[in-house]
C-alpha cells in the first residue's frame, strides 16, 4: 500500500490521517509478522520519537474498530496485531506463543447468520499446536 492508498483507507473509514495513525500502518504494512502494540509502539516512536505510547495504543483500538486491523488475541500474552487484507486464520504455538498465518479456509457459518439471538458477523478459526521449531525441540 502506498502513501495514497493508506490516506484512502484510513478516510474510507472516517478516519483522519494523522501522522501517528499513518505511521501504525506503515508499521504494520512493513512487519512481517504479527507484532504487540508494544512492538508497535517502538518501530513508531524511532520513526517519531514525539509519538506517545497512548497516541499508539488509541490509534490501534481506532484501526480494529474501522476493520483496517485485526487484533489477534493470545491468552496469557500480549494482543497480537494484524492488517485486515487477504482473509486467513492464524496458527499459535503454545510454547513459544509465535502467531502465523494459516491459508485461509470458508468455516460454514449457520444459514440464518445467527446463533439463537446472537447475530454471527465474522468467524475467525485459530488453531493451537507447537510450530516447527518448538515441535522439533519436544522431539529431542
Amino acid at each position: 500500500m502506498d502513501t495514497e492508498a493508506i490516506k484512502r483507507s484510513l478516510e474510507g473509514c472516517g478516519l483522519r490521517c494523522t501522522p501517528q495513525r499513518y505511521a501504525v500502518l506503515a508499521c504494520l504494512m512493513d512487519h512481517k509478522g504479527h507484532p504487540t502494540a508494544a512492538e508497535i509502539f517502538k518501530a513508531v516512536n524511532r520513526v517519531d520519537p514525539r509519538s506517545s505510547r497512548a497516541t499508539t495504543y488509541n490509534n490501534l483500538r481506532d484501526l480494529v474498530k474501522a476493520g483496517l486491523v485485526r487484533e489477534v488475541a493470545v491468552e496469557g500474552r500480549a494482543g497480537r496485531f494484524d492488517l485486515e487484507g487477504t482473509r486467513h486464520h492464524h496458527f499459535i504455538c503454545d510454547r513459544c506463543g509465535e502467531v502465523g498465518d494459516v491459508d485461509w479456509y470458508d468455516v460454514p457459518k449457520p444459514a440464518s447468520r445467527s446463533l439463537g439471538k446472537r447475530v454471527v458477523r465474522e468467524c475467525q478459526l485459530i488453531l493451537r499446536g507447537l510450530c516447527a521449531k518448538c515441535a522439533q525441540r519436544a522431539s529431542r
